[in-house]
């Protein structure tokens, strides 16, 4: 029954009509996007950028995120049965997919994340992974930006109403009609180190950055 379940969550009939759901449900949204024009001229102008958010805030950026679409950027999604179905809608976002998370095939997604990074200059990590603990920052986003030389602009987003999962992230679902907030942080260029207790005063720093945005 799972098997069947799932081959069905997962088909192409299913994920058109899922992610057209959420794209006509996020259009409800009275949507706010504050402070992306500087990261995004840095792009233009050749720098690379890597956007961090929470996985609890992810789902708000589906729509508006659909505009980057053009920078042919990446993000890296878990190989779980739930990735498969996130990495489906991703594509038809178009943004692309690198499978492996912290827990499997971790090390070959990140590769291919620093690969395409460097070469297209944009890509979006979720900080904290797809399952937790709940604000931690993993190390990964901090490798990922030191080896392809990017700057990390934070993300941060607010729901004016909004449902909250009983789930790891308590993740964040807007009412509809309610105004939802995107906020872009300044750019951050953390110096390569090769030193732990280097790095992690970069990875501290960071989730000290972010973590005010988190709701608990």
């Amino acid at each position: 029954m799972r098997i069947k379940l799932y081959r069905f969550l997962s088909s192409e009939a299913f994920i058109s009509f899922f992610y057209r759901l959420i794209l006509c449900y996020s259009w409800t949204f009275r949507l706010k996007i504050e402070n992306d024009k500087d990261w995004m001229d840095y792009r233009r102008n050749g720098g690379v950028v890597l956007l961090c958010t929470w996985h609890q805030q992810f789902f708000s950026a589906i729509r508006p995120f659909k505009k980057y679409k053009t920078f042919n950027p990446s993000i890296m999604i878990s190989q779980s049965r739930d990735g498969e179905i996130v990495a489906k809608m991703a594509l038809r976002n178009g943004w692309n997919p690198v499978r492996g998370s912290s827990s499997k095939g971790g090390m070959e997604a990140l590769k291919k994340m620093i690969t395409n990074l460097k070469e297209k200059k944009l890509a979006a990590h979720i900080i904290d992974g797809p399952k937790g603990p709940s604000g931690i920052v993993k190390a990964g986003v901090i490798r990922l930006a030191h080896a392809a030389n990017a700057v990390i602009v934070p993300l941060s987003v607010s729901a004016e109403k909004g449902w909250y999962f009983n789930s790891w992230d308590k993740f964040l679902l807007p009412k509809p009609f309610s105004k939802v907030f995107l906020r872009f942080g300044e750019m951050i260029k953390f110096d390569r180190v090769k030193d732990r207790e280097s790095f992690e005063k970069q990875r501290k720093q960071l989730e000290e950055i972010m973590l005010p945005a988190l709701i608990v």
